[in-house]
């Protein structure tokens, strides 16, 4: 086996060549600002302001609604418009802050940590907590919770997530070429939190001049590792990523603090370093849009909040229309219906492509191949585990292992028969999490 790497995964087309070379730039916010109140996993945050309200871009507008929650800040100044649900990427209805820009950019005053290297725990972690940072890979953990395990000491590995597998994706990528301090920085904040931990950036070798340039200004760290990954889906998949750079191995019970890991996103780190050393809150994040039919595929700094086809109408819009429009990365990222929806901050691509070959694919019957097993980071049996999912059989699919599934799509797309593998799983796992929390 190929050092620093899983068993198990898929080779898909990388798709990275359309915006890998493109730089970020940034985008300037639209007239009408949405902020939906649920961008993170966990309690939905409480709005602090009403319709009519003057707001300043980086103020506070919701409150975090719980511990597992996270303030939400508006990313223009202007004029609060409506407290109403609004459609978001899901299809959800979800209630949302409605707020028309000024275009004035009239900003708060940030208050930085005034020496971070001196700051306690508890400070670097309160600001983190009300920078509203969140998972900014798609998970959406909020993040100050991630970094406030039980035993801080039994943490020896703080990971950054710079694997990027996901195809077509150029964010991460173009994050760590132009703002490398940030990501160091970040992760060096992190690391004053844990004593005993040693930082690894983990990058996959599609990405040399990354992994050179991040070697290079940590080479007198010694706390820092920089590793090359086998590039390979689902590489950046939080249990593939711990496998592959430690050798530790968790399963769904468990979290990555659990074998003493933690584990945080290029964006996510990025947004630590400005919460702390600018005062910044989280209000932009970095998002690719490509695909073949995408007229200029480009990364951009988004104001969240700013609607998805204005982003769209920033590279020219679509050479023709798509078949399929997906909003993250083509294996674990949701088909849109319409483009009217808000950006958030777990927002990390809007993806157009010509042909839709999922709904061109005819699916036939199992052909008992095994390249579902072969290919599975989980190391379970898509194949049996779809047939009980699709006959609703919860006892047998929790026996097999069902709940192992990490969902990442690798069954799916390897399938010679077509069989939406993954989609009959996930279903199952839903209804069998929904059945537990109702005990």
């Amino acid at each position: 086996m190929p050092k620093f790497t899983f068993a198990g995964g898929v080779h898909p087309h990388e798709g990275k060549d359309l915006s890998k070379d493109k730089p970020i730039k940034e985008l300037k916010a639209g007239k009408i600002m949405v902020y939906p109140l649920s961008q993170h996993i966990g309690a939905p945050a409480k709005p602090l302001v009403s319709k009519g309200d003057r707001v300043l871009r980086g103020q506070k507008i919701a409150e975090a609604g719980g511990f597992v929650s996270a303030p939400i800040f508006s990313s223009v100044s202007g004029f609060v418009k409506a407290v109403e649900p609004r459609r978001v990427v899901t299809g959800d209805m979800i209630d949302s802050i409605v707020i028309e820009n000024d275009e004035m950019d009239i900003e708060v005053n940030y208050q930085p940590l005034v020496d971070w290297n001196m700051a306690s725990r508890e400070e670097i972690l309160k600001a983190v907590q009300d920078a509203g940072i969140v998972g900014m890979g798609g998970a959406g953990f909020p993040t100050h919770v991630k970094l406030a395990p039980k035993d801080p000491d039994a943490i020896t590995y703080v990971i950054a997530n710079c694997a990027e597998c996901e195809p077509y994706l150029t964010s991460d990528y173009r994050r760590m070429l132009e703002e490398p301090d940030k990501l160091i920085g970040g992760l060096k904040i992190v690391l004053r939190l844990f004593e005993n931990a040693h930082g690894i950036i983990a990058i996959e070798d599609n990405k040399p001049d990354c992994i050179a340039l991040l070697k290079k200004m940590t080479r007198d760290d010694r706390r820092i590792t920089v590793k090359g990954l086998h590039t390979k889906y689902p590489q950046g998949a939080e249990r593939m990523l711990i496998n592959a750079t430690t050798g530790r191995k968790i399963n769904s019970t468990m979290l990555p603090a659990d074998v003493g890991c933690v584990v945080d996103n290029t964006d996510t780190l990025v947004s630590i370093y400005n919460a702390v050393v600018e005062g910044k809150p989280s209000m932009e994040r970095i998002v690719t849009v490509s695909g073949d039919a995408v007229k200029n595929p480009q990364n951009f700094k988004v104001p969240i909040g700013m609607s998805y086809r204005e982003i769209l109408d920033a590279v020219g819009g679509f050479t023709v229309q798509p078949e399929k429009i997906i909003c993250g990365g083509p294996m674990m990222g949701f088909a849109m219906f319409g483009l009217d929806v808000p950006s958030t901050k777990t927002s990390t691509a809007l993806l157009g492509f010509i042909r839709d070959e999922v709904a061109h694919s005819e699916t036939s019957a199992c052909i008992k191949c095994g390249r579902c097993v072969e290919v599975c980071p989980g190391r379970i049996m898509p194949n049996r585990l779809a047939d009980c999912a699709d006959r609703f059989d919860s006892e047998t699919f929790v026996a097999l292992g069902g709940m192992e599934c990490c969902e990442c799509g690798s069954c799916s797309y390897i399938c010679p028969a077509k069989r939406p593998l993954t989609q009959s799983i996930k279903s199952l796992r839903k209804i069998e999490l929904a059945n537990r929390r109702k005990k």
